[in-house]
């Protein structure tokens, strides 16, 4: 994914939490669905007919919202004379704002995918499933962490691993009981190692069978030598599934541990999957932070004095990273500056430095849109860390959304 992409489905992901927070007092809010394939004369056509039908509803309030949006949706669609190319989703409705207000708002949305379907909707709150979908990764590999102790089956989809299924087995170990001979007694734990291997495939098929088959990538199995390789020659998965694994990989655990030792153990295989990229950066910053060089920085403050020296050579943004760069001004004297805020009021300003008065915003921008702007002048590479994994997560958390790998030390 390159770094107008990346920046791209964070633009759309952001768009779509605020889309979330907008409610309408009744069923009032309308979401228009468009495919590249449709006739935008078509939904003009069905829209006019709402707005005759919407005579009917009894509440005046709400019949005059509802003709109201169908009217800004209708003078909105003139000046589409087709759908684009990926077709777009317009949302209109009267919005209930604080204190008993409320507002017409219209938005466009020209989504990052193909629109699959035309639809009109009209609710309490916009219909977003299918555009919240598509920042659903799609491609899924299946994980067997196995051993003849224990196995564990899981999902790795996107940039999620999900534990689906742990399973423990009866096989006896290798110090015979009293009283049965050697033969015997190997003979019943090969049976036994047998049926457990037979009951992980079945469990483990069933499992990947529920996953489309054009989103089942592949199938990845860990373990120790030489059980893995009992397990594939014994090919105990359904014959599809059989079909889709891609490789062996030596892990120490089976359990739900094993799954992420198994994504990093295949790191190779899955080199082109954005979780593996991330993972990497985010390996290299934690190598770099603990260095004698220390070519790490973190922080609002200190990565942007390292911007501003030209010393990043990459940036790593969290995907949850919700902060706004603010402008502010003393009420009182001549006093401006710049805060980083989450929240957007005079609330969390606090007092101005040179007078202590109540300082004020006179202009904001979203600190992603900054940050990467500020990299755009200064060719630095930006990577979008997702939360999906552990060290993303801890980008979050602990480094405040936002950190730098250096060119060189700046001793910031």
């Amino acid at each position: 994914m390159t770094i107008s992409q990346a920046h791209k489905r964070y633009e759309f992901k952001r768009q779509l939490e605020d889309m979330r927070r907008r409610t309408g007092r009744g069923t009032e809010l309308i979401s228009l669905y468009i495919p590249p394939d449709k006739q935008v004369s078509d939904a003009v056509a069905q829209l006019k007919n709402e707005h005759g039908q919407a005579a009917n509803i009894k509440s005046k309030s709400t019949r005059t919202n509802v003709q109201s949006a169908l009217e800004s949706v209708l003078a909105r669609l003139k000046y589409y004379p087709r759908p684009p190319e990926n077709g777009f989703v317009i949302f209109c409705g009267t919005l209930d704002l604080d204190g008993h207000r409320t507002t017409l708002d219209t938005v466009i949305i020209e989504p990052p995918e193909p629109i699959t379907s035309y639809k009109y909707h009209c609710d309490s709150s916009f219909y977003l499933d299918p555009l919240e979908d598509m920042l659903t990764e799609k491609k899924t590999f299946g994980l067997l962490a196995i051993d003849r102790r224990e196995a564990t089956v899981g999902l790795l989809r996107g940039k999620s691993i999900e534990a689906r299924k742990h399973m423990t087995s009866s096989v006896p170990g290798k110090q015979r009981k009293g009283g049965q001979s050697a033969r015997r007694f190997q003979q019943l734990r090969l049976i036994a190692i047998h049926d457990f291997y037979k009951r992980i495939g079945n469990s483990a098929s069933e499992i990947f069978l529920t996953i489309d088959h054009k989103d089942l990538e592949g199938i990845l199995i860990g373990g120790p030598s030489p059980t893995k390789e009992e397990f594939l020659e014994g090919e105990f998965f359904h014959h599809e599934i059989q079909k889709k694994i891609i490789g062996l990989f030596d892990i120490a655990y089976t359990d739900e541990s094993g799954l992420y030792e198994l994504v990093d153990a295949a790191s190779d295989a899955l080199q082109d999957l954005e979780v593996v990229k991330e993972k990497k950066v985010m390996q290299r910053f934690m190598r770099e932070l603990v260095s004698d060089k220390g070519l790490a920085a973190y922080g609002d403050q200190q990565v942007r004095e390292n911007l501003g020296m030209g010393a990043v050579d990459l940036l790593l943004i969290s995907e949850d990273l919700r902060r706004v760069r603010a402008t502010v001004a003393c009420q009182n004297c001549d006093y401006t500056g710049e805060k980083t805020i989450e929240d957007v009021s005079d609330d969390a300003l606090g007092s101005c430095p040179v007078c202590g008065s109540d300082l004020k915003i006179t202009d904001t921008v979203d600190v992603v849109d900054e940050l990467t702007g500020i990299c755009d002048q200064m060719s630095t590479g930006v990577e979008f860390i997702s939360t999906d994994f552990e060290e993303g997560d801890q980008l979050m958390r602990a480094f405040g959304g936002v950190a730098a790998i250096l060119r060189y030390d700046t001793g910031v």
